[in-house]
């Protein structure tokens, strides 16, 4: 064979190497994306995480996949279409679990508290509110049982000993304010404030935000983190399968990281607040 043919040969060889190394690497790379299911603003977050220097010190390759609803994308998690979910309370996760038909999911590890707040025009204080007063309360059930749980903890109300997370206001066992409930849809609670028919409002920190609000100032009472709120600590989940996938719980370190809280505290004016607790804490262990 000649020496032409003998380099022609080589190169060709050299450039079959090349193609088939870029290919794996490629499909290695590929292999590797964590897809992380999110809503609103906790997308935002986490695809502002993807691309930090804490995910790449990490080794994190994260996709992010935004959804609208999320039984939805607790459904994709459990089914494996998505490999991680970040948006839910642990009340909200137990639910699901609770119900579900298309697997059980697993929690990874806590992110924080978004404390829902008790807003009022009328009144500086719970206190003030008076008896016969119009509370407006989301009628999503999630909401309305986390709702009624704030309206106990600041002394309005009374609930029965088993009220769950998806329980409503059959749930009070002790109205003696005689409080009236207006049932809403919690988009529409920060336009409700100046509602003269509406004395007080509870409102999630995201609609909240969205009003100008913020909840550590203009609520008149708010969640703290406690024995009491302990179950609408937000969590990052997964498959139950994957409940040791050491990758996936990366993912907790990459949220707690210094940069990445500084990133939220400032965007969130602080209304995200951290909580590095055990996922036992959350069991009340």
């Amino acid at each position: 064979m000649s020496k032409k043919i003998w380099v022609s040969v080589i190169a060709i060889i050299v450039i079959i190497i090349g193609i088939v190394g870029y290919t794996v690497k490629g499909y290695s790379q590929k292999s590797n994306v964590i897809t992380l299911g999110s809503v609103t603003s906790d997308a935002d977050i986490w695809r502002h995480l993807a691309k930090s220097d804490e995910a790449k010190k990490l080794n994190l390759n994260i996709q992010v996949k935004e959804f609208t609803d999320g039984l939805t994308l607790n459904k994709a998690t459990a089914e494996g279409q998505v490999d991680v979910n970040a948006f839910q309370s642990y009340s909200y996760f137990q639910a699901f679990n609770k119900d579900s038909k298309d697997g059980k999911l697993a929690a990874l590890g806590t992110t924080y508290l978004e404390p829902l707040g008790i807003y009022s025009t009328k009144y500086k204080s719970v206190r003030d509110i008076p008896d016969g007063a119009t509370i407006a309360i989301a009628r999503d059930l999630a909401d309305e049982a986390r709702g009624l749980k704030l309206l106990e903890d600041a002394g309005l109300i009374a609930l029965d000993k088993d009220v769950g997370a998806l329980d409503g206001l059959e749930k009070i066992k002790s109205n003696s304010h005689h409080f009236k409930f207006k049932e809403i849809d919690d988009t529409t609670g920060g336009r409700l404030l100046h509602d003269n028919g509406v004395d007080a409002v509870l409102i999630s920190n995201s609609v909240s935000q969205a009003a100008g609000l913020n909840v550590l100032k203009d609520a008149i009472y708010y969640e703290h983190i406690n024995n009491h709120t302990s179950s609408n600590v937000n969590i990052i989940v997964t498959a139950a399968k994957n409940k040791n996938n050491k990758t996936y719980k990366k993912l907790v370190t990459l949220y707690r990281a210094k940069a990445s809280q500084q990133y939220i505290d400032k965007k969130y004016h602080g209304t995200k607040t951290e909580v590095i607790k055990p996922i036992s804490y959350l069991k009340g262990e």
